[in-house]
């Protein structure tokens, strides 16, 4: 499947292709594909070579995404492909999101269908989660628009990395979304997420500016982005740059990935963070994980 003309820019002396889908902006030469593993340079134009393509597919409660204020005690359609923008070291899913090869084949099932499910399911809404939804945009949005028009609401999990023009198209058909602020520390974010904190930080205040329903989830790991000093300086980002009212999930990490050797987080350094979450005056703090 063709990646929208507007997302992508061509160099007819290279045959490199820009891809501006996510914050990544990958240079993609003939042949080859970018960071995420899904969008492929053919002649000098760029596929979503995993377009109709998903690993997962269930009706889940809508607080699982988690959401817990957007719909609460319904159920929601979720949705999940294969690859990512981000290179975490922990990622949680990284069997779908870089290790895909070894899942198996995926399901190839069309937009229709996807709604026929979730309206069978007696869902609210549709959730691309599992992933990240960002990098297939063309699918999620042809999809969204069709649960639109059946009424259902679309929610987004992402990591939050979308290119500036990606998230302008995002919030035309996103009622919702679930940012994992993964860090307050640049270079947690470049040595372990291979990423940029700065582009996360402008996307969560623009969603929220935006009045979109948004809740943040930050996955604390021992060692790593646990200091109290951390902690408190993404709960006054929340509160001072986006809002007391915006919901705030704190989640227990274990070993996965590439990061085996850490312990599951101690729940106490939840319970300080959720202490410390409650005295800067935000309102609505979430633990999970545990």
């Amino acid at each position: 499947m063709l990646v929208s003309q507007n997302l992508y820019k061509k160099s007819s002396k290279t045959q490199k292709v820009r891809c501006e889908i996510c914050a990544n902006y990958c240079k993609i030469k003939d042949g080859s594909v970018g960071v995420c593993r899904q969008h492929k340079n053919i002649n000098g134009e760029l596929f979503d070579l995993s377009y109709g393509i998903v690993s997962s597919l269930s009706p889940d409660p809508v607080e699982k995404k988690p959401l817990n204020h957007f719909m609460p005690g319904t159920f929601t359609y979720s949705i999940g492909g294969f690859g990512c923008n981000m290179t975490c070291l922990h990622c949680q899913n990284y069997i779908i999101s870089h290790e895909y090869e070894k899942f198996g084949d995926g399901i190839k099932i069309l937009p229709e269908t996807i709604v026929e499910n979730a309206l069978k399911f007696n869902c609210k809404s549709i959730a691309w989660t599992y992933n990240d939804p960002t990098i297939h945009l063309p699918f999620s949005k042809k999809t969204s628009l069709l649960a639109k028009s059946k009424n259902l609401k679309v929610i987004y999990v992402s990591n939050g990395y979308m290119s500036s023009q990606s998230l302008e198209e995002i919030l035309t058909f996103v009622d919702a979304f679930n940012i994992d602020l993964k860090s307050m520390s640049q270079d947690f974010y470049k040595k372990v997420c291979g990423a940029d904190l700065d582009i996360v930080l402008d996307n969560l205040r623009r969603i929220y500016m935006e009045g979109k329903h948004l809740e943040v989830t930050n996955l604390i790991i021992n060692d790593y982005n646990d200091s109290i000093e951390e902690i408190e300086e993404l709960c006054d980002f929340v509160a001072c740059k986006l809002s007391v009212d915006v919901p705030l999930h704190f989640s227990r990490a274990f070993p996965y990935y590439k990061m085996r050797d850490i312990e599951p987080t101690n729940k106490e350094t939840l319970y300080k963070a959720r202490a410390i979450a409650l005295d800067k005056g935000i309102k609505h703090v979430y633990l999970g994980n545990i």
